[in-house]
């Protein structure tokens, strides 16, 4: 569906757990990783389940990255509260429909479902066994407490009624709450769930402060926080030239002018990775990247921020073609707090 999925760490380090598990218990292993593969198949269908809403509600999905308690699709722009419980309730109602497909496949042979097979697995529950794993992946994800699916379905009623920011607010709440009655409980009695829970309170903690984010961004043009001061290089520069002006400002970013008009973008680490491939006295055309994201001066600055998510990223501030400013990560992060402690913007 043209979305790259990334796998952070973590999720990797929870799949060699849960192998090893595996591996030390009393199941054929042979089964045991087919249902570990079925498992994350399963959560990969979830995930596209969501993307596939959002392409629906006319959004774009930038990229989904998987993490232990699930994945965390990227949106080109905030979704409304309708559209938000539409692309949230995707991704339960693929595990539900996978569960439901499965079960009535067992009943067609005759077959009722081993409710135990979690519990007490065997080479002949393994159909039992994904099944029941994508209805614990349905339920869990229902939860009405952030990061969950059920949290954004949460938030979006809230937000019918009131601000997008206390929606959120009540909405990590409950995500937090969560997190610490499912470490205590894990504490005492199942470890691995206390782990679950600190990925589930960080994610919750991690949407409180987006959403801050948001509102601090709300009816905020981008040209009132973009950086209007800034060096730019000409398709003919060198790289030496890139690396002196590195040096010489504090500038990570480089518009790539062919006359007025801009055509490229050198970032840092794709100046260091022509250095160290082809030489200083190599052309900044050869590494720039061509396909820059770009943004009108007129844009809304809350919409923007889902393309400024990480240290290091830039995007270009361009009217007909003309490069006016740039955007980056830390100049935003400078105006948001500036803005949180009172200043607002002047308009230039």
């Amino acid at each position: 569906m043209g979305v790259p999925v990334q796998v952070h760490f973590t999720f990797v380090l929870l799949l060699v757990f849960l192998a090893l598990m595996g591996v030390g218990g009393n199941q054929p292993p042979g089964y045991y990783g087919l249902f570990l593969l079925a498992l994350l198949a399963s959560v990969l269908l979830h995930e596209f389940g969501h993307a596939l809403a959002t392409s629906c509600c006319g959004l774009k999905t930038l990229e989904i990255v998987m993490f232990p308690i699930g994945g965390v699709a990227r949106l080109d722009r905030p979704a409304k509260p309708r559209q938000e419980f539409w692309i949230a309730a995707a991704g339960p109602l693929v595990n539900l429909a996978i569960a439901g497909a499965i079960f009535a496949l067992l009943y067609s042979k005759y077959h009722g479902v081993n409710l135990s097979a979690l519990s007490e697995p065997g080479g002949e529950s393994l159909a039992d066994r994904i099944a029941l794993g994508n209805l614990v992946l349905a339920g869990f994800n229902l939860l009405p407490a952030f990061p969950m699916d059920g949290g954004h379905m949460l938030r979006a009623a809230l937000s019918r009624s009131r601000p997008e920011y206390e929606a959120t607010r009540l909405a990590t709440w409950s995500g937090r709450v969560l997190a610490i009655s499912m470490a205590l409980y894990g504490l005492v009695n199942m470890p691995m769930l206390a782990l679950v829970a600190f990925f589930v309170f960080l994610g919750a903690d991690s949407e409180g402060i987006a959403a801050r984010r948001r509102s601090l961004a709300q009816a905020v043009p981008v040209k009132a926080a973009m950086l209007r001061e800034y060096r730019s290089l000409s398709h003919g520069s060198t790289l030496r030239e890139a690396a002196d002006l590195l040096l010489a400002t504090s500038q990570q970013d480089f518009p790539i002018l062919h006359g007025d008009q801009v055509i490229g973008l050198l970032g840092r680490n794709a100046l260091l990775r022509g250095l160290a491939a082809a030489g200083p006295d190599s052309y900044v055309a050869q590494f720039m990247d061509r396909e820059f994201a770009s943004v009108s001066p007129d844009a809304q600055l809350s919409d923007v921020l889902q393309l400024i998510t990480h240290p290091g990223a830039c995007v270009l501030v361009v009217e007909d073609g003309r490069p006016l400013g740039l955007l980056g990560y830390e100049n935003l992060s400078h105006f948001l707090v500036l803005r949180s402690a009172g200043l607002r913007p002047v308009e230039r």
